[in-house]
């Protein structure tokens, strides 16, 4: 049966036929949330995302730009990816092939670029074409010496770390980065170079020391449940320092802290202590470590810490009991002391 309310496209009027879908990504590989734009901008400058608009309108087979956009993939889908950087670093022999390719795709853009006078194309066409390839060769080049600075800086941290820590907590591999590349919010900028599992609060300080001579940005990170960002590595050269093994959860004790001239409970745990343990420490005590109880299955002290998970004590809590919270993150990093009678949050290192 013919379908009345959508008539065959030949007997439209041409003006009436749908248009060709547009085609949104030309990078290919991309299967990350960066559009095109970002990724030339990230990879060439935003002068040369400027320049490839300017030449969508000159266009005539697109085989010049088809070029341009696999070379801009294959690096971007090395850059996103730790497992190929790795199998990349580990084959020397199959890394060169890939630059050689590279390089060869540009080759032959140039190519077509020399002979864009005989086929008649305007000079300007021909010189911003040069730019986007010398701008593309920088980038291969760079993407080539990524992969020297990264074996070198592996085996410095190797070789700096493990004086502190055992080796088997200090992870490159692809699974670790790729767990510690976000949080909550799954917003994913730059995956982390290394990350670190200390067994106790006293590595923290000497990793910390080292990490900064080395050149590293720090990162420490509680349960990854916070919707802040605040553990999302923002350059590549950052170390993510886990904290779930500094689980030292003691039990909770009356002292009389500063300012105060009563005697407090007082619940010290590590930062890696799960939200819920320390709920059932004051629970057992008869009280309440008031925090937020959504993920308190998977959060830790630390991450109701620098998100300020921990909601100010409420009215009925403090009248009732005046119940302070003290919470030692790692004697090497922070103190932090909550006390809810003058409603106060003192930082001190």
């Amino acid at each position: 049966m013919t379908d009345l309310s959508h008539p065959p496209a030949d007997t439209l009027p041409e003006a009436a036929l749908p248009e060709a879908p547009v085609r949104l990504r030309e990078i290919p590989y991309n299967y990350t949330s960066f559009s095109d734009r970002e990724i030339v901008i990230r990879l060439l400058g935003e002068e040369m995302w400027q320049v490839l608009e300017e030449l969508r309108g000159e266009r005539r087979t697109g085989r010049s730009a088809r070029m341009l956009y696999e070379v801009l993939g294959d690096i971007w889908v090395v850059q996103r990816n730790p497992y190929l950087q790795d199998d990349l670093l580990d084959n020397p022999k199959r890394r060169a092939m890939l630059v050689g390719a590279l390089h060869h795709r540009l080759n032959e853009m140039e190519k077509r670029r020399a002979g864009y006078a005989e086929a008649g194309r305007a000079p300007e066409v021909g010189d911003k074409v040069q730019k986007l390839i010398v701008a593309a060769q920088k980038a291969v080049g760079e993407f080539e010496a990524d992969f020297g600075e990264m074996d070198r800086l592996r085996k410095a941290c190797v070789k700096r770390l493990s004086r502190i820590t055992r080796k088997d907590n200090i992870a490159f591999d692809g699974m670790s980065r790729v767990s510690h590349v976000t949080d909550a919010t799954d917003w994913r900028v730059e995956y982390p170079f290394v990350i670190l599992y200390p067994d106790s609060e006293a590595e923290c300080a000497e990793l910390a020391r080292e990490l900064f001579e080395l050149g590293l940005t720090i990162i420490p990170r509680g349960g990854g449940t916070g919707y802040t960002g605040g553990a999302i590595p923002l350059t590549k050269n950052s170390a993510v320092i886990n904290t779930e093994k500094l689980t030292t959860l003691a039990a909770i004790e009356r002292r009389k802290l500063p300012g105060l001239d009563v005697e407090v409970p007082v619940m010290r745990c590590g930062a890696g202590v799960v939200t819920k343990d320390a709920m059932e420490t004051a629970e057992s005590a008869g009280l309440v470590f008031a925090c937020d109880p959504t993920s308190s299955d998977a959060s830790n002290s630390w991450s109701n810490a620098v998100t300020a998970a921990w909601a100010a004590f409420s009215n009925a809590l403090t009248l009732s009991s005046g119940f302070c919270r003290r919470v030692l993150i790692s004697p090497s990093l922070c103190r932090i002391d909550a006390i809810n009678a003058p409603r106060r949050l003192r930082l001190a290192s």
